[in-house]
């Protein structure tokens, strides 16, 4: 139906909607407050004048329904209302950011501003165009969360009326929905606006499966009012007697949460497990709320039986967003699964308007709060400009969504990690340096590997070494942002020191073979090598992948082409292009290894999905072809990973010369004081080398054993042998197959 409205009608109905805002703001605005929003009000209405949306309205509808939700769902304060009302006019007309500062002052047109950046963003389906639009986009958080609250309001309303847009539009933007914007809400604690964004998000993605859920629950509808009225009265019954105030809210699952159960666990809607969910908001009797939700707990325990697998304990310990709230599953009538949440009304207006009720409440408590925390780690983590962007979105929503365990230090603290977080990953959360130099775990008193996953309620102690250092093999099991970043930047750091030495070695060896080390120089061995950069081939002269062979090789075809070059220079008139110099190293993948043990095998890839360089990959067994190599997203995957699950081979891409690889060294000789500590001093003093295992045992003057190291490639072990070899009392070393 098409938009109808006469002026008249239009201004009345956007003057009725201002009046709406006003009464719906969850803080007690002051006259100072009142006018700052009438003002921006007023300049937004002018500055929209002209604009209209795609239904035909005027566009001020817009603004004033965002401005709406900051205020009332997410109970955000005058100044945040205000750059909701304006949260436009700078992309759209006339005025600039520096109208803004006249008009309202540095915080709101720093928030305006903010919300420009992200409206201005590239809207093209590349992945990592995308990914990138979404780090700016996240990158705002560093300077005032409040840009990402009005933006998540913005998009919440776009949701809301986004029947208008063509349908290819309506896809790309609930995609985006439920990639980004869900999640984020999520983790501010805007419980209820994730829901709905999720719900919208399932609308356009999946419109035959989100209709054909709306239908069942309509058709059910007057059923699951009966079944909650039966339920709801039992339970008023037992806190009528104890004198509770309270309130009972009695719902469905969300369509989406109903979806997703389907999906995860392959039933019909009829066998989804618990699609009932009640909420009990109580106003405590005493200054302890904590108390009451035990005793209204026990209340509804003593009618219902509990499901004991499926408490939630959220106000001992809330979550880092600071949620808090009882959560139990009971058996209802009928033998219905029910889940009741049970909430102070403290606690409800904390999991309604998340990040606004919880400061609220902490006013005059100097107390570092979760949310606080998140924000910091999350600002340690934006700060770092090394993650590519895809990887950068990819750890960051595996931090918004995480449920979380809890553990402990060997002092009692309570630590909150991601779930599956690995010791590591603790190690990482006490302090980087603790991560850096970590060697070992305690968990529980039990000396456990660094990727051991920890479990709720374990105490875990961290062992350091100051001569540890980090490898890359790390980055397989750690899951935090956190973890992944530092560990990231100190391997760059590893690189360079290795390219430094490389650099000597190659000017070093150069000097010997009567050739002047320059920039020149330095791109034709770029070229020759096939390389991408001078810290490429730095790299690989420091860790020994280009040997003195290989160098001879490039001077005897420079020597002999020296003249045909010279010609080619002068019939062109001009010097050649040369590869310019770039500080960082490329990744160059050139193998893949199969398995936790990283194995080269022989392989063939797909021509299903025909995987490329660097892809994310895994190998499956035929029966009669050997291994091919599938891309994880592949359209066969998933069905090959459901039904033939025993026949998939982990695997990824390597640069094969930074990739570790096993050695074992059988050593004898005469058994000297202090012989193995020499043995040992030289393999960890080479870099890029670390030891996995060591058995030397020695007999009447005589030693024997065998050391399992890990080296970048066969040159760098032969030099390591000889080392060894002219230590003082070592007869043989050689090379093993096994231990």
């Amino acid at each position: 139906m098409s938009y109808t409205a006469t002026v008249e009608e239009e201004n009345k109905e956007i003057a009725n909607r201002y009046k709406d805002l006003l009464k719906g703001t969850y803080e007690v605005l002051s006259k100072q407050d009142k006018e700052l929003i009438r003002k921006a009000f007023d300049l937004a209405v002018e500055a929209h004048s002209s604009q209209r949306r795609k239904t035909g309205e005027p566009y001020i509808y817009h603004p004033i329904a965002v401005a709406k939700i900051v205020a009332k769902e997410i109970g955000l304060g005058a100044i945040s209302i205000a750059s909701a009302l304006l949260h436009d006019v700078v992309e759209d007309t006339k005025y600039t950011v520096e109208d803004m500062e006249q008009m309202f002052g540095t915080t709101i047109a720093r928030i305006v501003l903010g919300l420009t950046k992200i409206s201005r963003l590239n809207k093209e389906q590349d992945a990592s165009i995308q990914a990138e639009n979404f780090r700016k986009m996240l990158l705002t958080l560093h300077d005032d969360v409040r840009v990402i609250l009005i933006k998540i309001a913005d998009r919440l309303h776009n949701m809301q009326t986004m029947d208008a847009m063509p349908d290819d539009k309506q896809v790309k933007i609930a995609s985006e929905t439920l990639y980004i914007y869900a999640p984020l809400a999520h983790r501010l604690g805007l419980y209820n606006i994730k829901t709905e964004l999720e719900d919208l998000g399932l609308k356009y993605t999946e419109p035959d499966v989100y209709n054909e859920i709306i239908t069942y629950i309509k058709e059910s509808k007057e059923d699951q009012q009966n079944y909650l009225q039966r339920f709801t009265d039992t339970i008023k019954t037992g806190l009528d007697k104890e004198n509770f105030s309270y309130e009972i809210k009695g719902r469905f699952k969300s369509i989406y949460s109903i979806r997703k159960k389907m999906r995860t666990q392959n039933v019909t809607f009829d066998e989804v497990y618990d699609k009932y969910a009640i909420r009990i908001i109580y106003y405590p009797s005493s200054n302890d709320d904590k108390f009451d939700a035990w005793k209204i707990y026990t209340i509804v325990t003593d009618y219902f039986k509990p499901n004991p697998t499926r408490l939630r304990d959220w106000i001992s310990q809330p979550k880092s967003t600071g949620y808090e709230a009882l959560h139990i599953t009971v058996v209802g009538p009928d033998a219905e699964w029910v889940e009741v949440q049970i909430r102070s009304e403290r606690m409800n207006e904390i999991a309604e308007k998340g990040y606004a009720a919880h400061f609220k409440y902490k006013q005059g408590n100097d107390t570092e709060s979760g949310l606080e925390n998140w924000l910091n780690k999350l600002k340690e983590t934006l700060e770092n400009q090394s993650l590519n962007a895809v990887d950068f979105v990819e750890d960051f929503k595996l931090n918004l969504y995480a449920k979380e365990i809890y553990v402990f230090t060997p002092k009692g603290e309570l630590k909150s990690l991601p779930k599956y977080a690995s010791a590591l990953d603790f190690a990482f959360s006490i302090h980087t340096d603790v991560g850096l130099k970590c060697r070992g775990a305690k968990v529980n008193g039990k000396l456990v590997p660094l990727s051991h996953i920890l479990k709720s309620g374990d105490q875990i102690e961290v062992i350091t070494s100051n001569t540890n250092k980090p490898n890359s093999r790390w980055l397989d099991f750690v899951i935090t942002a956190r973890a992944k970043t530092k560990i990231r930047a100190a391997l760059k750091d590893d690189e360079k020191l290795v390219a430094e030495e490389g650099k000597a070695v190659l000017m070093r060896k150069l000097r010997h073979l009567k050739i002047t080390f320059n920039d020149k120089v330095v791109n034709e061995l770029v070229a020759y090598f096939k390389l991408r950069t001078s810290f490429d081939l730095f790299y690989k002269f420091g860790n020994g992948a280009i040997d003195n062979t290989q160098l001879k090789a490039f001077v005897s075809q420079r020597n002999g082409a020296i003249v045909s070059y010279l010609k080619s220079k002068l019939s062109r008139n001009k010097a050649p292009k040369e590869i310019p110099e770039v500080a960082e190293e490329a990744t160059k993948y050139d193998a893949i290894v199969f398995g936790k043990d990283e194995e080269t095998l022989d392989y063939k890839l797909s021509k299903c999905c025909n995987p490329i360089a660097g892809d994310k990959v895994f190998g499956f067994v035929t029966i009669n072809d050997g291994i091919k190599v599938h891309k994880k997203n592949c359209p066969n995957a998933i069905s090959l990973q459901s039904n033939y699950a025993y026949r998939i081979l982990f695997a990824k891409w390597i640069d094969s010369t930074k990739q570790d690889f096993k050695a074992i060294l059988h050593i004898s000789g005469i058994d000297n004081q202090g012989i193995v500590n020499n043995v040992t001093r030289i393999i960890s003093s080479n870099m890029g080398v670390y030891i996995n295992s060591i058995n030397i045992a020695g007999d009447e003057g005589f030693f024997d054993g065998k050391i399992s190291i890990r080296v970048k490639n066969s040159h760098q072990l032969n030099k390591l042998i000889k080392k060894i070899q002219k230590v003082e009392g070592v007869k043989k070393v050689e090379r093993v197959n096994s231990l």
